[in-house]
């Protein structure tokens, strides 16, 4: 597993990113056959290629949405109360009301080594993101179109995708 060069993902993104994003479009709308248990196949060869603790992207340019058993575990976790944690930390997403970080990078993320420092009772968002293989296609299409600007391992499990459905590949 190499560590992420941003560097050559960046030249990637933005040399792919229109064609990718069109991909998913035209595949969130009329789904390929089997895209669901190719995904699970992309999901393995993807780990095996991406080293989260070398990129830590999500944590430093996102942030997830915190549900109430979220804040619970974790204010406890911290020894504080919900009130406490979500007065210090979170705020309402201005599209939605989520709640969500007040601040990026997360308060969380050691950036020293890019490691998260409530890792054990860390968000569900967090737990699976990028969710490469989360739900059907059509339903994460969309979380995906979002996540490839971001995330080195949602941009390879794309370009795997339009190498099966789009190359002469087969799995």
């Amino acid at each position: 597993m190499e560590p992420v060069d941003f560097k050559i993902f960046r030249t990637k993104l933005a040399r792919h990113r229109k064609e990718y994003r069109k991909f998913i479009t035209r595949t969130e709308k009329k789904p390929p056959k089997g895209i669901n248990a190719v995904r699970v196949e992309i999901d393995k060869k993807v780990w095996a290629q991406v080293d989260c603790l070398s990129c830590g992207n999500c944590c430093k340019v996102m942030t997830p949405t915190f549900t109430m058993p979220d804040v619970i575990r974790i204010s406890a976790h911290l020894g504080m109360t919900a009130k406490q944690f979500t007065k210090k930390w979170l705020k309402k997403d201005e599209d939605n009301e989520d709640m969500v970080n007040k601040t990026q990078p997360c308060q969380f993320l050691d950036l020293g080594n890019n490691m998260c420092s409530i890792y054990e009772v860390r968000p569900a968002d967090c737990a699976g993101f990028p969710h490469l293989t989360k739900g059907k296609w059509k339903e994460y299409a969309h979380v995906h179109k979002q996540n490839i600007d971001y995330c080195p391992a949602t941009f390879k499990m794309i370009e795997e995708l339009i190498e099966v459905y789009e190359g002469d590949k087969v799995l």
